[in-house]
C-alpha cells in the first residue's frame, strides 16, 4: 500500500529536526564545519590500546611525582631560609624595641629638662624684672628725696626769720606757751578753715544736687500727669467703646431672651396641644389618659396610630358611600328602563 504522507522526520536533534527536502542544506554545512564536528579516525590507524593508556598514564604519575618531590624540596629550603628570617626579624625586632624604650626614656628626660630650664628661666626672668623694676622705683624714690631734701633745706633758710617771730610772739604774749603751741593753733585754725570750706562745698554740691533732683521730679511729675490723662481719654474711649458694645449685647441679649422665651411658649403650647389632643382621643376611645405630660414620644405615637386609623375609617366610609351612590343610580336605571 502506498504512502499517503512523505517521510517529514529525520532522526536528528536540533534544527536538522525537519522535512528532509529542507534539511539538505543544512546538513551539509554541518558537515563542513570544524568547531562542533568530531571526525573519527581513519580506518588504518592502530588507535590507543590500553598498555599504551597505561604506559602514558605512568610515565604522566612519574613526572608529576617527580615535581611533587622538587616543589617539597623546594618548599622545605624555602621554610629553612623563612624560619631563619623570621628569627633574625625577631632579633632585629628585639633590638629596635629596646633601642626606641631607651631614646623613649631619654626623650622624656629631655622634655623634663627642657620643661624645669624654661620654668626656671621664667622665674630668673619674673625676678629679674622684679628686682629692675624694684631698683628703678628705688632710684625714683632717692631722686625725690633728694630733691625733697634741697627743697627743704631752701624753705627752712627762708622760714628762720618768721621762726624768730615767732619766739619772739610766744616771749611777749601770756597765751602761748611754746612755739609748737602757737604752730599747733595755727594749724588747728587752718584745718578748721580748711574743714569749713570742705562742709561748705558740700554743702553747696548738696543743694545743686537737690534743686537738680527737684527739676526732675518736677519734670517726671508732669510727664506722668500727661501720661494719666492720655490713659484717662484712652479709657473714657475704651468706656465709651465698652458702654456702645453693651448696648449692641443687651440688644442682642434682649432678643435672645425673647427669643429663648418664644420658644418656651411655643414649646408648652405644643406639649399641651399635644397632651389635649391624647386626652381627646383617649376620650373618643372611652379610655382612661395613662400617660403623663412629659411623655410626648408615647403621646405622638398613640396618636399617630389612631389618625392612622381615623383616616383608613374615612377611606372606608367614602368608598361605601361612593359603593351606595353607584348602587343607587343602578336601582335608578333598572327602575327607568322597566
Amino acid at each position: 500500500m502506498p504512502r499517503l504522507k512523505p517521510t517529514t522526520k529525520v532522526d536528528v536533534i536540533g534544527n536538522l529536526d525537519l522535512s528532509p527536502e529542507k534539511a539538505v542544506g543544512d546538513f551539509i554545512e554541518s558537515k563542513q564545519q570544524q568547531k562542533f564536528f568530531i571526525k573519527p579516525p581513519n580506518w588504518d590507524s592502530a588507535g590507543d590500546s590500553i598498555e599504551l593508556l597505561y604506559i602514558r598514564n605512568e610515565r604522566e604519575h612519574a613526572a608529576m611525582m617527580r615535581l611533587q618531590e622538587e616543589m617539597l624540596a623546594n618548599a622545605k629550603s624555602q621554610a629553612a631560609s623563612n624560619s631563619a628570617r623570621i628569627s633574625e626579624l625577631y632579633k632585629t625586632h628585639t633590638d629596635l624595641r629596646k633601642r626606641f624604650i631607651e631614646v623613649n626614656s631619654f626623650i622624656k628626660d629631655c622634655v623634663d629638662k627642657k620643661r624645669i630650664a624654661e620654668k626656671k628661666v621664667a622665674e630668673e626672668t619674673a625676678m629679674h624684672e622684679e628686682m629692675r623694676g624694684k631698683i628703678e622705683k628705688y632710684k625714683t624714690s632717692i631722686s625725690e628725696l633728694s630733691h625733697f631734701r634741697d627743697v627743704l633745706k631752701a624753705t627752712v633758710k627762708e622760714f628762720e626769720p618768721y621762726e624768730q617771730v615767732l619766739e619772739e610772739v610766744v616771749e611777749k604774749s601770756d597765751i602761748f606757751e611754746s612755739v609748737k603751741d602757737c604752730m599747733d593753733r595755727c594749724d588747728a585754725l587752718m584745718l578748721a578753715q580748711v574743714e569749713i570750706s570742705r562742709l561748705e562745698q558740700e554743702k553747696l554740691q548738696e543743694i545743686e544736687e537737690m534743686r537738680k533732683r527737684m527739676v526732675k521730679v518736677t519734670n517726671e511729675a508732669a510727664l506722668t500727669v500727661l501720661g494719666l490723662r492720655n490713659d484717662l481719654a484712652e479709657l473714657e474711649r475704651s468706656y465709651n467703646q465698652a458702654r456702645a458694645e453693651c448696648s449692641k449685647w443687651e440688644k442682642i441679649m434682649a432678643n435672645a431672651k425673647d427669643t429663648v422665651a418664644n420658644y418656651d411658649l411655643n414649646k408648652d403650647r405644643a406639649l399641651d396641644g399635644i397632651h389635649n389632643m391624647y386626652r381627646l382621643l383617649c376620650k373618643r376611645r372611652n379610655l382612661d389618659p395613662t400617660l403623663q405630660r412629659n411623655e410626648v414620644e408615647k403621646q405622638l405615637d398613640y396618636i399617630k396610630d389612631e389618625i392612622e386609623l381615623l383616616i383608613e375609617v374615612n377611606k372606608e366610609c367614602v368608598r361605601q358611600k361612593e359603593k351606595g351612590n353607584a348602587s343607587k343610580y343602578f336601582s335608578e336605571k333598572a327602575l327607568a328602563k322597566s
